[in-house]
C-alpha cells in the first residue's frame, strides 16, 4: 500500500518544531513584509500624479499627460498589491487550503493588463498628435516633470532592496523605474520645445513612454502566466532534484515529480518516492519511512529552498497500480 505523507511533518517533536518554524517563515508574503514601503510609494506617486495632471492641463503637453496616466496606473497597481497582500495573510480554510496567497499573483496580472492598455493608448495618441502643431507652455510642463522625476527617484530608492522578493514588488519597482525614465523624457522634450520650438518633441516623448510601458507589462504578464500555469519555479531543475532524492538511503526511484509556485517566494513540491523496505518488520518499516521523510524534507529545503513538500512513499511493486504517471 502507498503511504501518503507530508515532508514537513515526519516523526518526532523536532519535526513538529521545524513545521511550525516553516509555517511562520512563509505565513507573510513578500508584499506584506514590504507593506510600509508600498504605502509610502503610493502616497508619493499619487501626489506626483496630481501635480503632473495639473501641469499637463495647464501646459497642453501630451507626454506629461501620458506620464501622469502611467503614474495613475502605478498607483492603482500598488493599491491592488496592498489589498492582495492583506488578503494573503488570511489563514487557510477547508475551502482554500493555501489561503489567499495567490491573490498577489492575480493582482500582478491585473496590473500588467492595465499597463498594456495604457501603453497602447499612449502610443495611439502620440501618432495622432504627430500631425498637429499644439501650443505647449514649457514652463509648467518642465516644473511638473521635475516634480515627477524627483518623486519617482525617491520611490525607486524605497523599492530597490525589495525588488527581487515577489512579482508584485518587482512590478512596482519596474513601474516606478519606467515612470522615472518617462519623466526624464518629458523634461528633455520640454527643453527641446523651449529652445527650438519643435513641438513634435512632445509626441516623440509620448511615443517613447508608450514603448517603455509595453515591454515591462508583457514581461510581468509572462511571469504571472508561469505561476498560474504551475510551471516549474526558476532555480529548480527537476533532473537535479531527482538525482538528490534517489541518492538518499533506501530510495530506489522517484516519479510523479512536480514543482510549482503558490505565490512569489512560496515554491511547493510533490513526488512519489519508491523505497526499498526489504524484509523489514512493521516497526522497522515505520522507522525507515520516518527517517526517509526527514531526509527528503531536509534535502529539499537545504539544497533547493523548498520547505513545503509532500511525498508519497511506495514499495517497488506499487507503480503498476497507478496507471500513467508523470516521470
Amino acid at each position: 500500500m502507498a503511504r501518503a505523507s507530508d515532508g514537513d511533518a515526519g516523526a518526532g517533536d523536532h519535526n513538529h518544531s521545524r513545521e511550525n518554524r516553516r509555517h511562520h517563515d512563509h505565513a507573510v508574503t513578500a508584499t506584506q513584509a514590504n507593506r510600509r514601503r508600498l504605502q509610502l510609494v503610493l502616497g508619493i506617486t499619487l501626489t506626483a500624479m496630481v501635480a503632473q495632471a495639473l501641469g499637463a492641463w495647464i501646459s497642453g503637453s501630451l507626454s506629461l499627460l501620458a506620464d501622469a496616466g502611467h503614474m495613475l496606473t502605478d498607483s492603482a497597481g500598488v493599491a491592488i498589491a496592498l489589498v492582495a497582500a492583506h488578503l494573503a495573510t488570511r489563514p487557510p480554510t477547508q475551502a482554500k487550503t493555501f489561503g489567499w496567497q495567490r491573490a498577489e499573483v492575480l493582482a500582478a496580472m491585473i496590473n500588467a493588463m492595465v499597463l498594456c492598455a495604457v501603453g497602447v493608448l499612449v502610443i495611439r495618441e502620440a501618432f495622432t498628435r504627430w500631425g498637429s502643431e499644439p501650443e505647449i507652455q514649457t514652463t509648467p510642463m518642465l516644473v511638473a516633470a521635475v516634480v515627477g522625476a524627483v518623486a519617482n527617484l525617491v520611490s525607486l530608492l524605497l523599492l530597490t532592496s525589495a525588488r527581487g522578493e515577489s512579482l508584485n514588488m518587482r512590478g512596482a519597482y519596474l513601474e516606478v523605474f519606467g515612470d522615472l525614465i518617462g519623466s526624464v523624457a518629458v523634461i528633455v522634450a520640454g527643453v527641446v520645445i523651449m529652445t527650438t520650438g519643435w513641438t513634435r518633441a512632445d509626441a516623440v516623448a509620448s511615443f517613447a513612454i508608450g514603448l517603455l510601458i509595453l515591454p515591462r507589462a508583457l514581461a510581468l504578464l509572462k511571469d504571472v502566466a508561469g505561476v498560474l500555469l504551475e510551471s516549474t519555479p526558476r532555480g529548480i531543475d527537476l533532473d537535479t532534484v531527482r538525482r538528490h532524492i534517489t541518492d538518499l538511503p533506501a530510495v530506489e526511484d522517484v516519479h510523479d515529480l512536480h514543482a510549482w509556485t503558490i505565490t512569489s517566494g512560496v515554491p511547493v513540491l510533490s513526488a512519489h518516492v519508491v523505497i526499498d523496505v526489504g524484509e523489514a518488520s512493521g516497526t522497522e518499516r515505520a522507522q525507515l519511512e520516518c527517517d526517509t521523510l526527514d531526509a527528503l524534507a531536509e534535502c529539499l529545503e537545504g539544497h533547493f529552498d523548498v520547505a513545503h513538500c509532500t511525498f508519497q512513499l511506495e514499495p517497488a511493486g506499487h507503480l503498476r497500480h497507478e496507471g500513467a504517471v508523470h516521470a
